[in-house]
């Protein structure tokens, strides 16, 4: 059986691990963000089909995508230990909440984060699938015609409502994600408390309001 220390230092580096990846990711989502914008150029897909052609044959990217799916699976493991080792810590439920007790950002993180991986693995189907050839694309579409399938899948006011829901929860969980990783990672500072926090809101509203203005483009204006 394992020693209280031998516990603590678990959690410890389970919370860090989780945090490490949580940044990585958190770059991705701003560079992913950054090329699914070209999709609102008014160029017929020119610019979007271009940077998603070096993204899929470019070698260093590619060697990065077992980097990104490493992150990814590091931070979903290690966040659902977390989630259930706190759930653990604390088997009993006070009657009343006291003021101080956790963020609903904080409270509810393993919550968005299930509807986010279940988003991701919505997303997957629709386009990393298709691209590896698991998945065969809808009649019409080329394999590697990423432009021509977000237009048919984002003019679907269902799919694009499920996109929305999806980034939106998103939001909610990113607005947490940068505090929570500059706190594991011991870098918080009373200071520059609120700095962080304004950096970690305005960082999930330009990350969700940014993949939502991609559906809401082509669903009302398409």
């Amino acid at each position: 059986m394992d020693s209280p220390g031998q516990r603590t230092f678990s959690s410890i580096a389970s919370k860090v691990i989780m945090a490490l990846a949580g940044v990585f990711l958190l770059v991705f989502l701003a560079v992913h963000l950054g090329i699914n914008l070209l999709l609102l150029a008014d160029d017929g897909g020119v610019a979007f089909s271009a940077a998603a052609g070096i993204m899929g044959t470019h070698p260093v990217i590619r060697m990065m995508e077992l980097v990104l799916f490493s992150g990814f699976a590091l931070h979903i493991v290690f966040g659902f230990v977390v989630s259930i080792r706190n759930r653990k810590s604390r088997p009993i439920r006070y009657q009343h909440k006291s003021l101080s007790e956790t963020s609903p950002f904080s409270k509810y993180m393993m919550h968005t984060g299930i509807v986010v991986l279940l988003f991701l693995g919505l997303h997957f189907v629709d386009f990393y699938f298709i691209k590896l050839g698991i998945v065969a694309p809808p009649p019409g579409i080329e394999r590697h015609d990423f432009y021509k399938r977000a237009v048919v899948l984002f003019s679907d006011p269902i799919y694009s409502g499920i996109y929305l829901v999806s980034f939106l929860v998103l939001g909610f969980h990113l607005n947490h994600a940068l505090q929570a990783a500059v706190q594991t990672l011991g870098l918080n500072h009373s200071r520059y408390t609120p700095l962080i926090n304004a950096a970690s809101a305005l960082y999930a509203m330009i990350i969700a309001g940014g993949f939502m203005a991609i559906p809401l483009r082509f669903t009302l204006f398409n």
